[in-house]
């Protein structure tokens, strides 16, 4: 197996340059690639009871099409990333960007709900191609200086996916069936094929490529995860990615159930705390300018321990009313806007031998500790703010702790 250069580790001097009016539509696509897992994930929330009815299932049934998807897009990353690095970004994008079409134009038309967490699995999988990838396109075209500031930016246009996607979705559905969300989810896959095509350079030229094909790629993975200096923010993406999960479980439960918030309501407070979440990404890029990731992503992980820490500390005690378990919820989302970038630019900045090896590893271990955190909220009571606030304050603890490792270690 070949790898980079280790004097290659500050600066990808093979990748082409990025032209100033050339960065705004490649930022724009790579954020359309990295959103494309929350649209799919978040846009037929709303129709799930319609689903459920049309394919003759309960909640947890059509629930399950979730759960495959989530399943396909770690699977996905895993696999596409570290392939990435064997073959390029390019083939990897396109093909993964086309078979995202075909397999949303399957759930479209699937007749019975096997048929449907087939196709779900595989829309998760080939999704998961934009993701992964576009961290390593970042990673490939621009050096550790301005890695914080575009991870930023990434950051923010991304965060609005959560926010929009339930709104389309729910606007879709007063006119059409759950089919043609997946439907629109084809064409937003059309479209990032076009633009993969049209402003997506191929960012990992043939003579800086790992060796050993698809085995060769998938041990990549191993060795990166060996390196103390990648791993330490690998695990502290995780346990933020696993708080998020928590906050997402949970905020629905607390603002309609125990607050009694009308859905349109309680869909205002999510959107508010994603424009906070999009505010702390791009003082995250501004602040990169002054103080290093590792300095932010502990500042982050310390501002957005106070949210979680604090609800739970005034709800065990006096009981939190509504807004308090707002301000403190909107607290820790805007920290984790500076947080995230932080932790990619470190883990991608440290793991330039294997972008998307790297990249592979953060994206996955984010979805897996979310996926195992979401059923903690909801086992330990949904009654009060105070379980969410209790995974959330637990979860954010273990970033900071993996956090102050990724400080203290240096790349070999």
């Amino acid at each position: 197996m070949t790898t980079h250069r280790t004097e290659d580790a500050v600066r990808p001097r093979h990748a082409p340059r990025v032209a100033s009016r050339q960065r705004a539509r490649l930022l724009t696509v790579l954020a359309g690639l990295s959103a494309a897992g929350p649209l799919a994930t978040d846009m037929y929330v709303p129709g799930l009871p319609d689903l459920a009815r049309s394919l003759g299932t309960d909640a947890s049934g059509a629930q399950m099409s979730l759960t495959c998807f989530l399943a396909g897009i770690i699977a996905g990353q895993l696999i596409l990333g570290p392939l990435s690095d064997a073959v390029g970004r390019r083939p990897v994008l396109v093909s993964g960007t086309l078979l995202f079409v075909l397999f949303s134009v399957v759930c479209a038309l699937a007749p019975t709900l096997p048929v449907l967490n087939a196709a779900r699995v595989g829309q998760g999988f080939t999704g998961a191609a934009g993701i992964v990838i576009a961290r390593a396109v970042v990673a490939d075209l621009f050096d550790d200086g301005e890695l914080a500031t575009v991870f930023s930016r990434l950051g923010a246009i991304t965060a609005s996916a959560p926010v929009l996607a339930p709104l389309a979705g729910g606007a879709l559905l007063l006119v059409v069936s759950w089919r043609y969300l997946f439907a629109a989810l084809a064409l937003v896959g059309v479209l990032l094929t076009l633009g993969v095509l049209r402003w997506v350079p191929e960012s990992h030229p043939p003579h800086t490529r790992l060796t050993g094909g698809l085995a060769g790629s998938l041990r990549t993975i191993g060795q990166v995860a060996a390196q103390r200096a990648v791993i330490a923010p690998v695990l502290t993406l995780a346990f933020g990615g696993a708080a998020v999960f928590a906050y997402i479980a949970g905020t629905t439960f607390v603002f309609q159930d125990v607050y009694r918030l009308a859905p349109s309501l309680a869909s205002l407070v999510y959107g508010v705390n994603a424009v906070g979440n999009m505010a702390g990404s791009l003082a995250c890029g501004r602040l990169a300018k002054r103080w290093s990731a590792e300095t932010l992503l502990i500042t982050g992980a310390v501002a957005a321990m106070t949210g979680p820490a604090t609800l739970l500390l005034v709800q065990v005690t006096v009981g939190s009313t509504m807004a308090v378990t707002w301000l403190c919820l909107l607290l820790t989302l805007t920290a984790f806007g500076v947080f995230f970038p932080a932790v990619v630019t470190v883990a991608q900045s440290r793991g330039r031998t294997a972008p998307g090896a790297t990249s592979a590893l953060l994206g996955s271990g984010q979805f897996l500790f979310g996926a195992a955190a979401s059923p903690l909220v909801g086992l330990f009571g949904t009654r009060s703010p105070a379980p969410m606030a209790a995974v959330m304050a637990v979860c954010i603890a273990l970033a900071a702790l993996a956090g102050t490792a990724t400080r203290l270690t240096h790349q070999s």
